[in-house]
């Protein structure tokens, strides 16, 4: 069962581990507002991942049905969101720790990165493939098995982020107001980018 545990923690890091608006959200934070912040940020991409990870590694058909017959509002509320994101990101001030530091910050944080990672149907098939390269030694049997697979699969997106955030973190002090600046635009308009394509694949039949 140990092995079980283990390959959760695999497939939560691999899921967790490309680079994409969340995880530059993430170093956004990191670097504006420190580790702490960001690891909240991440745990929001983490919880999500945990989803997704139920869904497919417990066989939950009804509920993969369900995100797939309503693929076109997911990418809808994901992009619209992602891309109001991007353009107050652009927009921020060099730092904004004041406001970011407070749980009420914090929270707003975490339920942004949930909302994007969950709206996201790329998430879920990513987690398909990860599970289909792991084969069927991935599948748990009972109930026991059933949540330390899903256990495991958090802990491996959680170590993920607290490696993002702490990496990230620790060149924060090399960020200048004008360094940090520039990085707002840029991951503003990558955020953009990402919008733009998850709202433009709508018009694709």
């Amino acid at each position: 069962m140990g092995w079980l545990y283990l390959r959760g923690v695999a497939i939560g890091f691999a899921i967790a581990a490309p680079i994409g608006p969340v995880g530059l959200l993430c170093i956004r934070k990191a670097l504006a507002d420190g580790r702490l912040a960001a690891l909240v940020a991440g745990l929001g991409a983490a919880c999500a991942d945990t989803v997704f990870g139920a869904v497919v590694g417990l066989g939950l058909t009804a509920v993969s049905q369900f995100l797939a017959q309503h693929e076109t509002i997911f990418k809808l509320v994901g992009g619209t969101f992602m891309a109001a994101l991007g353009w107050r990101t652009w927009s921020s001030a060099a730092f904004a720790i004041e406001a970011s530091e407070s749980g009420c910050g914090m929270w707003r944080d975490f339920v942004s990165t949930f909302l994007i990672t969950i709206s996201n149907p790329a998430t879920i098939l990513g987690v398909m493939g990860v599970f289909a390269a792991l084969g069927t030694s991935a599948k748990p049997v009972g109930i026991e098995e059933s949540w330390l697979l899903v256990t495991g699969v958090f802990s491996g997106s959680v170590l993920w982020w607290l490696v993002l955030s702490s990496a990230a973190s620790a060149v924060r002090t090399r960020f200048t107001p004008e360094r940090m600046r520039m990085f707002n635009h840029l991951s503003g308009a990558l955020l953009l980018m990402f919008a733009a394509l998850a709202l433009g694949s709508l018009l694709v039949p």
